[in-house]
């Protein structure tokens, strides 16, 4: 094997006592059993307007009639969705200590999907179940619709702001796009979700019927709303004036990187804890409205905290160029991926070129015997590795196994390893690096389709799939 192996042994480090990581855990399983309830309750009340409001007598009806009332229950679930959708990512502790960061960027994806496409079907519905029944063709019913019915030209924009969010959104076309763009793109979904459920408010039968639905709606997308603007502007205004977080030094890390140390008032309050990350905002000029997710690439301490980037576009270059002084605006804590999640012995951390820099965290941090970590770097050349010093001294002080896997990707077998390795199989180098697999816990950290790579090596070596954990963070 060519992977540079460096390992020393010193003395283990103080880590997270296990009683604290099974309250973490029992606490956890609260707050998930919270937010599944209240998704559930809310849309069973969706199901039961509907039923209420004779959506399945009118089913079994035919004809008009029965379009109608799909169109309507379609457009109930849409509403729901997209609203769930803006509260998903907004931030909201209930959902962010229920289901952690990685479940919600995958439920914000999927739950966007079904909504617009529930939306085209409620409107597609109506349209044909109201020319129907007026006797008129569906072109002059939908211009009827948009001109002649309350709120429908707000709908009507708020539906063409949804389209360009999801045809953006479509992982093909997004690979098009900078980060930055598809992000503030991605922005009008707000905008257009706000156009869009109002019209149902004002004018849909099962809004106006019945008071208590129409409380039920107008507070739901109330809550919404605020939501929004207590948990994605205020929380982060406040907490950024009060711990007054700003740049204290930037160093280049490697060819193509960059560490960036950044100190303020009793940072601890924060209870940040290694492999967590937050969203950055950097007050050095324009732009800085443009969030950025980056990981904790050091335990974080009293009143320090230190992240580490692959520059690769606009967002991270500009990390490079911040002075000293440069104040910070931040939210978070967020992610999951942390110590307490351990429930073996060792650790395997294996991680794709910034996705080092939480592993590192967890490994400064954590406890175990020399020679019971493990840390697989894969970057696509030697000088693209990041933290080398900290991964140094890790090695050094605490006997942490450091291979390197550099190089062009493989073009053959497994996708995650690079040319120079293409003669294993992935899940033989894994069990090579891990002999035991029943005593680690693993942490991956990377590009997504790499770690999909990974996971179904990780499954066939015979790690357990909840000793695997990851974390993703972007939608």
């Amino acid at each position: 094997m060519t992977a540079t192996l460096l390992t020393t042994t010193g003395p283990a480090a103080v880590a997270t006592a296990p009683v604290r990581r099974t309250r973490r855990r029992s606490t956890r399983r609260v707050w998930n059993a919270a937010a599944v309830t209240v998704i559930w309750a809310t849309s069973l009340v969706v199901v039961a307007l509907w039923v209420s409001g004779g959506g399945v007598q009118s089913v079994l009806a035919g004809g008009a009639e029965t379009l109608n009332t799909l169109g309507r229950i379609t457009g109930l679930v849409s509403a729901n969705l997209l609203l769930y959708q803006v509260l998903l990512m907004a931030r909201v502790p209930l959902f962010e200590r229920g289901f952690g960061r990685d479940a919600i960027t995958r439920m914000h994806r999927v739950v966007g999907f079904w909504s617009f496409w529930l939306l085209l079907v409620h409107i597609a519905l109506l349209v044909v179940g109201y020319a129907v029944q007026a006797g008129i063709d569906p072109l002059t019913q939908l211009w009827q619709f948009v001109w002649d019915y309350p709120g429908m030209l707000l709908a009507t924009a708020g539906t063409l702001l949804l389209v360009l969010v999801v045809v953006t959104s479509i992982r093909r076309a997004r690979r098009r796009l900078r980060y930055e763009s598809w992000h503030l793109l991605h922005l009008y979904g707000y905008l257009g979700v706000g156009l869009a459920v109002p019209h149902m408010l004002w004018t849909g039968a099962d809004f106006v019927a019945s008071p208590l639905a129409t409380v039920y709606w107008w507070t739901l997308w109330a809550v919404t709303a605020a939501s929004v603007v207590v948990f994605r502007i205020g929380v982060p205004a406040f907490r950024s004036l009060r711990h007054d977080m700003r740049v204290s030094s930037v160093e280049p890390d490697g060819d193509r990187g960059v560490t960036v140390r950044l100190r303020g008032r009793a940072l601890s309050a924060l209870r940040a804890r290694p492999g967590q990350f937050f969203v950055w905002r950097f007050l050095d000029g324009a732009g800085w409205m443009r969030g950025h997710p980056f990981s904790l690439a050091a335990a974080p301490t009293g009143d320090a905290l230190t992240i580490s980037a692959r520059i690769v576009g606009d967002g991270t270059r500009r990390l490079t160029t911040l002075a000293p002084g440069t104040r910070v605006v931040f939210e978070g804590p967020y992610g999951g991926m942390t110590g307490e999640l351990r429930g073996g012995t060792k650790l395997l951390m294996i991680g794709a070129g910034a996705g080092v820099a939480p592993l590192v965290a967890l490994l400064e941090s954590e406890a175990y015997a020399p020679g019971a970590a493990t840390l697989l770097v894969r970057d696509h050349a030697d000088g693209d590795a990041l933290l080398r010093g900290p991964i140094a001294r890790l090695a050094a002080t605490r006997g942490v196994a450091h291979y390197t896997l550099h190089g062009p990707r493989a073009q053959g077998g497994s996708a995650w390893l690079p040319a120079s390795h293409a003669a294993w199989r992935g899940a033989d180098l894994l069990r090579h690096l891990a002999p035991r697999p029943a005593e680690y816990d693993v942490f991956l950290c990377g590009p997504g389709p790499w770690m999909d790579a990974l996971r179904a090596d990780l499954h066939a070596a015979g790690f357990a799939p909840d000793r695997i954990h990851a974390e993703a963070f972007t939608v």
